[in-house]
């Protein structure tokens, strides 16, 4: 599992992505991941799910270069967005050659059903931002 994280990290890296690896001492809202001032850090003995760096990375590269500094912990909840970080995490697996199930495991079925529920119950507003020019 630890190949495929670097794997990914590096090419984050090669995008412009900044990725460090650093042992997390402290609980994470995802096991073994977290983002500090827009950077991706990660704990390759902690890290679960190497696809999750993928996926809060699309959270990242979706936000105003501006505005990244300001993301830690964990990526806005916006249902736009969260849609907007799947497309994107979709398109970097197709760009490294990987397994989908990286990314889009069943643990996440559910949560995306109800995610892309609440975007069209709430209308356009969410569901834009994702595809809007972002910077």
């Amino acid at each position: 599992m630890t190949d495929l994280a670097a794997t990914i990290a590096d090419f984050l890296r090669s995008i412009g992505m900044e990725v460090r690896e650093s042992s997390l001492t402290k609980p994470t809202f995802l096991p073994g991941l977290t983002i500090d001032h827009g950077a991706l850090v990660y704990d390759p003995a902690l890290l679960k799910y190497p696809g999750d760096l993928l996926h809060e990375a699309g959270h990242i590269a979706l936000t105003p270069t501006s505005d990244r500094a300001a993301i830690s912990g964990t990526a806005d909840p916006d249902g736009g967005l969260k849609m907007g970080a799947i497309a994107w995490s979709w398109a970097a697996l197709l760009r490294l050659g990987l397994d989908p199930s990286i990314v889009f495991m069943k643990r996440d079925i559910a949560a995306l059903r109800a995610v892309t529920s609440r975007i069209f119950a709430s209308g356009t507003t969410s569901a834009s931002r994702c595809c809007s020019t972002r910077d």
